[in-house]
């Protein structure tokens, strides 16, 4: 073979091999994607446009606002519906992860997305749990709450149920596996779906008496999410798991999605449903106080508790809604 050909043939290899990395680049980009975990960041602008994953807006948006992630599907409909009733605020910052995470690595201290640092005094924090307000209220940074929504438990299988999982003591079985929210960041477990296994005598016997994120509880039967609402469907849908404990709304959501789930129901009292409560306050740090005061009073509106309903939340009661000092 001459230098020339020898060359040539070298540059093809060269070649061939960036356009394969560049590809599996592609392919892992995309794999980051389709987890949604852009989505969790949201700008909403007035016009209606959707701005994903510009942390930068927390520091300059007309509201900004960290969320429970377990309510990532009403965001839309119900940021659109108060733009269009307040025409002088142009930009909604909107976060919509584990409140823990957010209280704790965020609000609590100095937190980054993405390796971009991301606003420690949102207008507003909204939580599962009340005592994280009651943190907020501790540190001076907040002083008033108020519930706007319930939830309750549900388990989710995939389509079909292949399994027949009939009930929550299903999770006793040997021949499943199972991908639950972590006990770290996640108050859907933390708080309420471990007191669930506790109350049938099954926690032990479910998570080994584990705590942590993304791993193996016990190994090979149950897994702990990063974040459950985006990793359990998938890990459903893949063959990786048979069950999943989720909010009753993200089974509505994924069905609606058109995703390969389905619900089984959780009856009262183990559902928790007398014990799930949105909180919500505004932090005195924020920078928007006015913006964050009418999006409270928008919230009780019957609008907004219509549009929570929609997505298979339980509306608030008046006495829930009204201002409650922490």
């Amino acid at each position: 073979m001459s230098k020339t050909n020898f060359a040539r043939l070298k540059r093809l290899v060269l070649l061939s091999l960036l356009c394969v990395g560049l590809i599996f680049s592609m392919n892992s980009l995309q794999a980051t994607e389709d987890a949604g975990f852009e989505a969790d960041y949201r700008t909403f602008h007035s016009d209606g446009n959707i701005e994903y994953g510009e942390i930068g807006d927390s520091y300059t948006a007309d509201l900004v606002m960290y969320l429970a992630g377990n309510q990532f599907m009403v965001m839309e409909e119900l940021i659109q519906d108060f733009l269009s009733k307040q025409p002088d605020i142009k930009t909604v910052f909107c976060q919509t992860i584990p409140p823990g995470q957010i209280l704790n690595n965020q609000i609590m201290e100095q937190g980054e997305i993405n390796g971009q640092e991301i606003a420690q005094n949102p207008d507003i924090f909204a939580s599962t749990n009340i005592d994280h307000l009651k943190t907020l209220k501790d540190e001076g940074l907040m002083s008033e709450r108020k519930i706007y929504a319930r939830n309750k438990l549900e388990l989710m299988v995939a389509e079909g149920n292949p399994k027949n999982i009939q009930g929550v003591e299903d999770l006793a079985r040997d021949d499943i596996v199972q991908s639950h929210p972590n006990p770290l960041t996640e108050g859907i477990f933390k708080f309420y779906g471990s007191q669930m296994l506790k109350e049938l005598g099954l926690y032990e016997k479910v998570t080994g008496g584990k705590e942590c994120k993304s791993c193996w509880a016990v190994e090979g039967k149950t897994w702990f999410t990063s974040r459950h609402h985006r990793e359990t469907p998938e890990r459903l849908e893949n063959g990786e798991a048979d069950v999943g404990i989720v909010w009753t709304t993200e089974i509505i959501d994924g069905k609606a999605e058109g995703r390969s789930i389905e619900g089984v129901a959780i009856p009262a009292p183990l559902n928790q449903q007398d014990k799930v409560r949105y909180a919500i306050g505004k932090l005195k740090t924020g920078r928007n106080q006015n913006n964050a005061d009418r999006y409270l009073v928008y919230l009780a509106t019957d609008d907004a508790q219509n549009i929570y309903a929609k997505y298979g939340f339980i509306k608030a009661d008046a006495e829930e809604l009204k201002p409650t000092p922490l």
